[in-house]
């Protein structure tokens, strides 16, 4: 009898610990929104005054690289109280809350997954532009990480075999089945993607060292390379033309890290010689120093007269899943 007694309170003491730890778990549903796409919350009145200016330049601010302009973001703003339901599963939000005690703040998963919001809070109008103004860096990179990995995770749905790459360049890279190999050299790989008047392309090769550290004018020869490479690979529409960067503006230049490798990521405009065609690109030199080589990895885009900015940001994602090997 007592043993029963035992073995009937130790099952009723297991579902009551079973009943508070399924009520504790959460279950959130699956974040939506275009990609870089943010939701802002705030009264329409900080919207139409400065507050909504200062959000605007900072988030809205052109994307470098790109021959037009194109905001780094989407925005569309909705007041607090209708910031509930459905639209509170988008997956990027900025909420501004006047009124409270200066503040920044990360919030992640709060109503859905993924999702990444930031809370901006400042007393009066001033405030909560210093907030914005003093953290715009940290926001715009938040933000873009949690949508480089959202589109790497779509274009993990359908995944083309990079067995070329490996076997030839020690490199893989997650694409969507939608490229194909357009040229396949033993230092030289062209992957194409075929877009409704337009292409997008990827290029994978490697150069010595030396190619790029020769000389303190890092940027120089990386343009040098490029176009080299454009010479050699890219021709034009007419003979004699070619892929070159363009001349008129000087590319971007930044230091960045690939699969833990220090790289230099350059970001500007292409042209092709003698020939009306041109587009951005973004161009990874992978710092490989225990096989002597800087691994190359670009993405450029042809789709004249068409807004370019997420199609750059495909192309973006595919680069940075690459691992060297």
């Amino acid at each position: 009898m007592k043993s029963n007694l035992i073995l009937l309170f130790s099952l009723i003491f297991f579902i009551s610990c079973k009943n508070d730890s399924e009520e504790n778990v959460r279950v959130l549903a699956d974040s939506s929104g275009n990609i870089n796409q943010v939701t802002v919350v705030m009264e329409n009145s900080l919207w139409e005054g400065e507050v909504g200016e200062v959000v605007r330049d900072e988030l809205a601010a052109p994307v470098d690289g790109l021959p037009q302009e194109e905001p780094l973001f989407s925005l569309s703003q909705i007041p607090p109280q209708t910031f509930s339901g459905f639209v509170r599963k988008n997956r990027l939000f900025l909420l501004v809350e006047k009124g409270k005690q200066k503040d920044f703040q990360v919030i992640r998963e709060e109503y859905a997954k993924p999702q990444t919001g930031v809370v901006v809070r400042g007393e009066d109008n001033e405030e909560i532009k210093e907030v914005v103004r003093e953290h715009s860096d940290s926001i715009i990179k938040i933000l873009k990480i949690t949508e480089l990995r959202e589109k790497q995770r779509r274009i993990g749905k359908s995944l083309k075999n990079d067995e070329k790459l490996e076997e030839k360049l020690d490199v893989s890279l997650k694409f969507p089945s939608a490229y194909r190999y357009a040229m396949d050299e033993d230092d030289f790989i062209w992957i194409r993607k075929e877009i409704p008047k337009g292409l997008m392309e990827i290029l994978v090769y490697e150069v010595p060292l030396s190619a790029i550290e020769k000389d303190t004018n890092v940027i120089g020869n990386i343009i040098k390379m490029r176009d080299s490479i454009g010479e050699k690979y890219i021709p034009g529409p007419v003979e004699g033309s070619y892929m070159q960067t363009e001349e008129a503006y000087a590319p971007y230049l930044f230091e960045t890290e690939i699969d833990g490798h220090f790289a230099y990521e350059t970001r500007g405009t292409w042209d092709v010689k003698n020939a009306f065609m041109a587009g951005p690109f973004v161009n990874y030199a992978v710092r490989d120093e225990e096989n002597n080589r800087y691994v190359i990895l670009e993405g450029f885009l042809f789709y004249p007269s068409m807004s370019k900015r997420d199609n750059m940001f495909e192309l973006d994602a595919i680069l940075q899943s690459a691992k060297i090997n």
